[in-house]
């Protein structure tokens, strides 16, 4: 019975993350921002460490610092555009090195942060789904009212600013949102893994179709076709949720590159053909 309730809530959460994780994917692909991912999962780990340093709610503390990482980010991105990525990389390993040396002073944090790197979907309770749901529906409007501006901002900015659209708020709004999102996830998915599930399912939705609309739909659905995979074989086999999700994600995007190459060599053949 306990066993069921478990794997029902890792369900849930696994269906909320597999939405709105790939429309965020997506935007952070065509912005070419997918290293960012990864940037705010370490920040967040440094947060999760201040938090149990000062012996306060370390999610909430990870949360405060990884949207205050995220629009910091978005803030060197706008300042030193020609070294953006050197902006990144640099909060990437101060983030990790603060959380290392933080971890070295309280040791007997050293297990709660196993719990960050790795997480555990399944022991997810109640309550942080009720959370999370709240968010995740939050999140989804905020893409649902926003996604013809960040649409137009990301292909052409000054367009976007000829169309009235305040480009520095947008940005700043999906950067914070970014972060949100990520440091809710972490304790579900893990640290190490936050990148990949982000990222693979707009990966491979790109892959298939070069319809902006449908991207996001092929992407979710994909999305949720891997984390229901990935609940049932860890279920089965005994295997880490999180990995086993990002394993069906691998295994997808392979597939969609072997189709692409597939298609690319039929169309040369009818074309050949033709001539």
């Amino acid at each position: 019975m306990f066993e069921l309730a478990f794997m029902q809530r890792a369900l849930i959460a696994g269906m909320l993350i597999a939405i709105i994780a790939p429309i965020i994917g997506v935007f952070l692909i065509m912005r070419k921002q997918s290293l960012i991912a990864d940037t705010l999962s370490h920040i967040a780990l440094a947060g999760v460490a201040v938090g149990l340093v000062l012996g306060s709610q370390p999610e909430w503390m990870s949360i405060l610092i990884v949207v205050i990482g995220a629009l910091f980010i978005e803030f060197l991105r706008m300042r030193f555009k020609s070294y953006s990525d050197v902006s990144i990389a640099i909060l990437m390993a101060a983030g990790l090195s603060i959380a290392l040396c933080l971890m070295s002073i309280s040791p007997s944090s050293a297990k709660t942060m196993d719990q960050y790197l790795f997480g555990s979907i399944v022991t997810v309770t109640q309550q942080q789904i009720n959370i999370f749901l709240f968010i995740a529906v939050g999140i989804f409007i905020y893409f649902l009212i926003t996604k013809r501006s960040l649409y137009t901002m990301i292909f052409n900015e000054d367009v976007a600013k000829v169309a009235g659209i305040s480009t520095k708020l947008l940005s700043f709004s999906f950067s914070a949102v970014i972060g949100l999102f990520i440091s809710m996830m972490i304790p579900m998915i893990g640290m190490l893994l936050v990148s990949a599930i982000i990222i693979l399912p707009a990966a491979i939705a790109i892959q298939l179709t070069t319809r902006f609309r449908y991207v996001f739909v092929i992407a979710s659905f994909v999305s949720m076709v891997c984390t229901f995979l990935g609940l049932v074989s860890s279920y089965k086999i005994g295997t880490p949720p999180g990995a086993s999700i990002a394993l069906w994600m691998v295994f997808g995007i392979l597939l969609s590159l072997i189709y692409k190459k597939l298609k690319e060599i039929y169309f040369k053949r009818i074309g050949e053909e033709y001539e």
